[in-house]
């Protein structure tokens, strides 16, 4: 993975929240991989997996709590001695949201509340956290920009931007470094393929290798800014790191800039697998967007973030990494 800060890190304490899940264990890959001081990792294990962080179980500057973030008590013990935080941890899925609001609610908003609280508390140095591109809703123009949304769609998009309102406060009121993170479908590997609410790439592939009924909802032709994870490492580490002032109580979009449909997602991945196996179309899903894509300019002029992976590049490793796991 290519660079993404000059800073020296041995002297630098990171909490990653939700580090077992698949966002999260590729940022404390990076950070383990360049020299942190300290890497700590807080997850319940309800949508990670304890095999994501398993390679660095030996490292000697990473630590594992098993903790809930709607615990306060353990939110609080994650922080102590911690200089930067990334919060990772949250329950995604949409259609999850739809169907189970209450505890999307205290998980996203209850839970982000509990740690951004205290990391305030223990004085950290900057706190980065996860929001995303459902928050632009109906808003119909492309592409995205961070000062223009609509109205929300799902309770997922309202748990997202309640943090991006409680951030916003906690800079205001206790002049905390935060900056939020709108991801646009980002994929790769150790993304969980498995269970209702899997990730479509990790279907897509299992369902070509295994010839078995692949659905795409809808028609297909609803269009996304596919991001493969390194973009969002990227984003992450130069949020908790900037020294820019400017750079702080902002949002950004996290994307590539270009955008694909569905379809043209399930025919590349079929043309990389040299498998042509039709897909089965369904009714569109309830509270999806229909198109998406990022101006990632506020990123690349306040965190001086560029997209190292591009879609095709990412997906032929994401593609590889879930056929190895198949075969």
């Amino acid at each position: 993975m290519a660079l993404f800060h000059t800073a020296n890190l041995s002297d630098k304490h990171f909490l990653v929240t939700g580090g077992a899940g698949f966002i999260g264990s590729h940022i404390v890959e990076y950070l383990l991989a360049n020299g942190a001081g300290k890497v700590r990792v807080l997850d319940n294990l309800s949508t990670g997996s304890i095999a994501n962080v398993h390679l660095f179980q030996q490292h000697p500057a990473y630590e594992f709590v098993e903790g809930d973030i709607r615990d306060v008590a353990t939110c609080q013990r994650a922080c102590e001695g911690i200089t930067h935080v990334t919060h990772q941890a949250a329950l995604g899925s949409v259609p999850r949201s739809v169907k189970d609001p209450v505890t999307s609610n205290e998980v996203n908003v209850s839970g982000f509340v509990n740690m951004i609280t205290a990391a305030k508390d223990a004085g950290v140095q900057a706190f980065v956290y996860a929001s995303s591109s459902s928050v632009y809703g109906d808003e119909p123009n492309l592409p995205k920009v961070e000062q223009r949304t609509g109205r929300l769609l799902s309770p997922y998009a309202v748990t997202k931007m309640t943090n991006e309102l409680y951030a916003r406060v906690f800079a205001d009121l206790y002049g905390l470094r935060v900056a939020g993170l709108r991801y646009f479908n980002v994929f790769g590997p150790r993304q969980d393929p498995n269970g209702p609410y899997a990730a479509v790439i990790p279907l897509f592939v299992t369902g070509i290798l295994n010839r078995s009924v692949v659905y795409i909802n809808g028609d297909g032709n609803q269009t996304r800014d596919f991001t493969y994870v390194a973009n969002a490492v990227q984003a992450n580490v130069r949020a908790m790191l900037a020294e820019n002032a400017d750079a702080f109580g902002e949002v950004y979009n996290v994307a590539v800039g270009n955008r694909f449909t569905v379809n043209e997602l399930y025919q590349s991945i079929a043309d990389i697998l040299g498998i042509q196996h039709a897909a089965t179309h369904r009714e569109p899903r309830a509270g999806d967007i229909r198109d998406s894509l990022a101006d990632t300019t506020k990123a690349q002029q306040l965190l001086g973030y560029q997209p190292t992976t591009r879609f095709h590049d990412g997906l032929q490793l994401t593609v590889s990494y879930f056929r190895s796991l198949v075969q």
